[in-house]
């Protein structure tokens, strides 16, 4: 699933140009995006550890426990984003249980990538 596929259609979008940041980590955070267009870098304490590309989610964490971001997201090239809001959100997972499907693969991947990280850092 490319959930760049259920908001190809959006047009109030979020655009960044090359180095813009779309988050900070610590940054209270409400809602997530969706990348459309474009490529992002997700930094977690001044180190890429992730190259994000069209279909990534970023900032579910913060949606969905309303904790602080994780990570600094900064745009690589030119980037078109969708905004999820919790509203619309659980809209969309009421009726598309693929996405949430999807979500939780995102957060699962997520936080195994962190703790590989952990331990080899740790070696």
């Amino acid at each position: 699933m490319n959930p760049a596929n259920l908001f190809k259609h959006d047009t109030d979008t979020t655009n960044l140009a090359l180095g813009e940041i779309l988050f900070n980590q610590g940054e209270a955070g409400d809602c997530m995006y969706v990348l459309l267009e474009g490529a992002m870098d997700i930094i977690v304490n001044e180190e890429v550890v992730e190259k994000s590309t069209s279909g990534s989610l970023l900032g579910e964490m913060a949606l969905i426990d309303k904790s602080p971001r994780a990570a600094t997201v900064v745009a690589t090239e030119p980037c078109r984003l969708a905004k999820v809001d919790e509203r619309r959100f659980n809209f969309i997972i009421q009726n598309n249980p693929f996405f949430a499907k999807h979500v939780m693969q995102v957060l699962v991947n997520r936080v195994r990538q962190m703790g590989q990280l952990r331990s080899t850092s740790a070696e």
